[in-house]
């Protein structure tokens, strides 16, 4: 009888302890994914700046127009 209350004991303490594991393991998870979801509602309010690329591009064309106006108005 000694044996088997031991062994119950033993039994609900690692019972307990998987339990409080999986509490934890759960709370990081909601956790990390309210950390997910801000990060997201953040970078939707987030306005859009322009890449270096994208910059270059605009640059690039505007420097065209300004070339096809002087042809247009014949100075070149």
């Amino acid at each position: 009888m000694d044996g088997m209350l031991t062994t119950m004991i033993v039994a609900v303490a690692g019972l307990a302890a998987f339990l409080l594991l999986v509490a934890a393991l759960l709370r990081g998870w909601t956790d990390w994914l309210a950390l997910k979801r801000a990060e997201l509602e953040a970078q939707d309010q987030a306005p859009d700046s322009p890449t270096p690329a994208a910059r270059i591009e605009l640059a690039d064309l505007k420097a065209r127009v300004r070339r096809l106006e002087a042809i247009a108005n014949g100075v070149e």
